[in-house]
């Protein structure tokens, strides 16, 4: 069930998938808050959030195509609401919809820090670089509040041990205190994520991201506090955002990024739908072509699963991304160094006996 694009909200849709065996709801009533607005339209969604109780916080993969092994999701939702989240469909675990739920109903996870100083003490544990950023936005609004990312970072810091940050937001910058020092010991790189520098099409992509312009100066503060930051073009939305991958790439390097990488539109379960509803409400002229697009990058589907292909994606279109990528880079003298973090340095956390050193 359609609804009409809510302020400040990236999804149109609202129901519950049934790949659990979940029973089946759509938005109704006080859910979706359907009361009409004075001037007509909806009312814009409140945002909740509920205490989530983890026994751990570190998630650990063995996926062959992404470079951490390590990562750390502080919530579970994201209130940046950017269509095209392939995190969406972990909300239907929790009986909620990929679509609406999964901006305005978060969850946090206050003992973060405390079941993350637990692991790094636990015997035999080898140090190896943590991704933050991974699944949801560790400096969404709510971190504003709720400071869990932060309260990783200091654990970190105490153990010195190396992390990853990606994220659409210049919050960042507000623990640069703790990143920068960090960053100087080899420990510490940040990735923004800017998709597009078009504030006509972020407003619908990524309602409640911070502005393009913001990331890019956040790029430029890092930079000059001697952070190494990458820029990452993700995803490319075809016929709607690659025409903007030169310029994004130029406006990166101008502010001093030190490389980048580009990832081509993934649309895994639930978020399929719910990006053709966001088409047929924002880009109803293209909609048709953008999904021919997207499925002749994605092996004639709407989505392709498979290890490797699902970062690079294949045939003409990928290979013309990957091209035009390539080129960029050489120009803007982006990607000349691959970055590497220590490990070395790691020292578990303190028990109930100080260091004597």
């Amino acid at each position: 069930m359609d609804s009409p694009p809510r302020p400040g909200r990236g999804a149109t849709r609202n129901e519950t998938p049934q790949r659990f065996n979940l029973q089946a709801r759509e938005a109704d009533g006080d859910w979706l808050d359907q009361a009409e607005a004075v001037d007509g339209g909806p009312t814009p969604l409140r945002t909740t959030v509920t205490i989530e109780r983890p026994k751990t916080i570190l998630t650990c993969n063995a996926s062959p195509d992404v470079p951490f092994d390590r990562s750390i999701n502080p919530y579970r939702g994201c209130e940046h609401g950017c269509i095209y989240c392939f995190a969406r469909p972990t909300h239907a675990f929790h009986d909620l919809s990929p679509g609406l739920d999964f901006e305005t109903k978060l969850f946090a996870k206050p003992d973060a820090p405390i079941l993350l100083r637990k692991e790094l003490a636990a015997r035999g544990y080898v140090a190896k670089p943590i991704a933050f950023g991974t699944n949801t936005d560790p400096y969404q609004p709510i971190e504003g509040q709720w400071r869990i990312t932060r309260a990783c970072l200091e654990v970190l810091a105490e153990c010195r041990h190396p992390f990853t940050i990606t994220t659409k937001s210049d919050r960042v910058l507000s623990d640069l205190d703790l990143i920068a020092p960090m960053a100087a010991r080899g420990l510490a790189a940040v990735v923004l994520s800017i998709p597009t520098i078009d504030p006509a099409i972020a407003r619908t992509l990524e309602p409640r991201a911070t502005r393009p312009a913001k990331r890019l100066a956040a790029v430029r503060k890092l930079t000059e506090a001697k952070v190494p930051v990458h820029v990452s073009i993700a995803p490319i939305v075809p016929q709607i955002t690659d025409h903007e991958m030169e310029h994004i790439l130029e406006a990166a390097a101008k502010a001093g990024a030190r490389g980048a990488f580009f990832l081509p539109v993934r649309l895994p379960h639930e978020v399929a739908p719910l990006f053709r509803a966001w088409l047929d409400a924002h880009y109803p002229d293209r909609a048709a072509k953008v999904m021919a697009t997207i499925q002749s990058i994605r092996g004639g589907r709407d989505n392709d699963p498979d290890f490797f292909t699902r970062m690079k994606g294949q045939g003409p279109w990928a290979d013309l991304l990957r091209t035009r990528f390539q080129i960029a880079t050489r120009r803007l003298g982006l990607n000349k160094e691959r970055l590497a973090l220590r490990t070395d340095l790691f020292r578990p956390p303190e028990g109930d006996q100080m260091r004597l050193l």
